[in-house]
């Protein structure tokens, strides 16, 4: 027995797939997604007009459901919804409007396939002291850590973070440091008790037509260019890193051994490989050339695999999807380009690496116009060699507005977990 018991704890173990730009404090689930969450920017003329939450069947074993649409829960009104997070036992759902800076809770334990809204913060500018514009939800224990993309006073990308409790009570903010006062994403390595964050620009230009924000030479200047690391614990920023050219969403190593995270950067199309070094300071390194930054392709998002030997990186204008082999992670090579549609957004890897999700939507202002303006989620498949289509869902046809991020759900894991009473679990949620 003790031999056994050695050869199992020395064995190697494969990490399972989760989303991988979800928080680690989070219960983990495996296996074959029932639901795709989709945070929904409503249109003027197009259904009821307003954000909402709209859920799509993932699971092929349900074909009455699969690639349907399921449910919606509209909001009210169109605030600029954009990103979203389950808190830490994943029972809700946590998302956020950038233009008037509303957050919204969903309660997507209590029946799966059709969350409710619970509850509506409209007070996140007063609370916080003038952030504005949350964009990503990070769930700790007890806590909701949410980064903001602006400020209340003059609307430009001086920024910070702010913390709530699980019961939607304001903690505390954290302004970004001096000379990196631009905000965009958070990710805890909790093993290396180390946070990054990186930066984007402010109300003013994310709220303004992108060919007009293009154009003015002034507000091209107001872009973020540094990534700082902190001491999470004591919630401290320790260094500072120059990453020119805005450095959007950020992804940790999963494996244990792995002391880096990469991120892109959407005005000088590149992957940067932020990394740890010996003497526990962190280095950022520009490592692969996604396109040519003259033709603007903008690069929006990325997903890591679980091994850590593949990312996805989607650039926005040319709507393609391509995928790295980073296996050698100051050496990124391109395995395979997927044209994904006239524009793409948002890129979701599943919990078991199988297959991948694309969004269309950006910002409302910068989203392509006309016949290029298409709006949808799409499902492929991924074999670690190709991409190849599952089901596509038209979000203009089906009169849902426009797709932003997406998170995934499962009956089993919900099934499988004990929450508390009901008249518990109603406590601050009215």
């Amino acid at each position: 027995m003790g031999a056994a018991l050695a050869a199992l704890l020395l064995s190697p173990v494969r990490v399972r797939g989760d989303e991988t730009c979800m928080s680690p404090y989070m219960p983990k689930i495996t296996g074959q997604e029932d639901y795709v969450y989709v945070l929904t920017l409503g249109i003027d003329g197009v259904g009821d007009g307003s954000d909402k939450l709209v859920t799509i069947g993932g699971n092929p074993a349900d074909p009455a459901r699969y690639g349907k649409v399921i449910s919606t829960v509209s909001v009210g009104g169109r605030h600029e919804a954009h990103h979203g997070g389950f808190g830490e036992d994943r029972r809700h759902l946590w998302a956020g409007g950038l233009d008037d800076s509303m957050i919204w809770v969903f309660d997507v334990a209590g029946d799966p396939a059709h969350p409710k809204l619970v509850r509506t913060i409209d007070s996140f500018a007063k609370e916080s002291g003038g952030v504005i514009g949350p964009h990503t939800f990070f769930a700790l224990p007890g806590r909701m850590l949410i980064t903001g993309l602006s400020n209340d006073k003059e609307r430009g990308g001086k920024t910070g973070l702010v913390e709530y409790n699980n019961d939607g009570k304001f903690i505390q903010t954290l302004w970004l440091p001096e000379h990196a006062e631009y905000g965009y994403d958070a990710r805890v390595q909790p093993r290396l008790n180390r946070m990054l964050t990186s930066s984007f620009t402010g109300w003013n230009n994310y709220m303004t037509e992108f060919g007009k924000v293009v154009a003015d030479p002034e507000a091209m200047k107001h872009f973020g260019s540094t990534m700082v690391v902190w001491d999470f614990h004591a919630r401290k920023p320790i260094q500072t890193l120059a990453v020119p050219g805005a450095p959007l969403e950020i992804r940790w190593a999963l494996q244990p051994r792995h002391n880096y995270a990469f991120t892109t950067t959407a005005l000088t199309s590149k992957i940067w490989l932020v990394e740890q070094q010996d003497d526990g300071a962190f280095k950022a390194t520009a490592v692969a050339d996604i396109a040519d930054p003259k033709q603007t392709p903008l690069p929006v998002d990325v997903s890591l695999s679980a091994d850590d030997r593949f990312l996805f990186v989607d650039t926005f204008m040319d709507g393609s999807c391509r995928v790295y082999d980073v296996s050698d992670p100051h050496h990124p090579r391109l395995v395979h380009t997927q044209r994904i549609g006239s524009q793409v957004n948002m890129v979701s890897e599943t919990w078991d690496g199988k297959r991948v999700y694309f969004t269309s939507s950006l910002l409302s202002n910068w989203d392509k116009k006309g016949k290029d303006g298409e709006q949808f989620l799409k499902a492929y498949g991924w074999d670690g060699k190709r991409l190849t289509p599952l089901f596509a869902v038209d979000f203009l046809k089906e009169g849902l507005g426009r797709p932003h991020i997406m998170l995934f759900g499962q009956e089993r894991f919900y099934k499988n977990q004990i929450y508390a009473g009901d008249a518990a679990r109603g406590a601050g949620l009215r």
